[in-house]
């Protein structure tokens, strides 16, 4: 007796209607969704008060520590001095951002010495009215980038 040998066929899933499944799907919630439309811009009208007050555009206060000096708003100054400097400013805008960049060929413990001045408003012993909170320091990678990008150096420029 011999018996039939049947070649066997692999398991497969059928995935000839996955497609138009898929595209009904879509069309589907296409059609049923609900976007919502704006109707119209809502505006409002400066008040007389606001009128009188002409809006004041402050810069952010720029630190320059070169190898023999320090600039703060390219105003020559000690590292004692830029706390009482930034006193008015800062307690007129907390959030006014200080810029410190440091020249290439200063000694990185010039750049420290007035980081930790400017971290002496931080924290519970604050002797001044106001607090640093907005620090940014450049670093040279991201100066360079720019340079690439646009041909000048920022802060080289500032003082001009």
């Amino acid at each position: 007796m011999q018996f039939d040998r049947r070649t066997r066929t692999e398991a497969e899933i059928p995935t000839a209607s996955m497609a138009d499944i898929a595209f009904l799907l879509i069309i589907f919630f296409m059609v049923t969704t609900v976007f919502s439309a704006t109707k119209g811009l809502e505006l409002s009208l400066p008040s007389k008060e606001q009128d009188e007050q002409p809006a004041e555009q402050e810069d952010a206060v720029f630190i320059h520590v070169l190898p023999d000096q320090l600039l703060v708003d390219c105003k020559p100054m000690q590292p004692q001095d830029i706390l009482t400097y930034l006193e008015p400013k800062l307690t007129r805008n907390p959030e006014k951002p200080v810029i410190l960049y440091t020249d290439p060929q200063a000694e990185y413990k010039d750049m420290v010495r007035v980081y930790d001045v400017l971290a002496e408003t931080k924290g519970d012993e604050n002797p001044w009215p106001f607090t640093v909170k907005n620090i940014s320091i450049p670093t040279q990678s991201e100066v360079e980038e720019y340079v690439q990008l646009f041909g000048q150096n920022p802060f080289e420029k500032q003082c001009e």
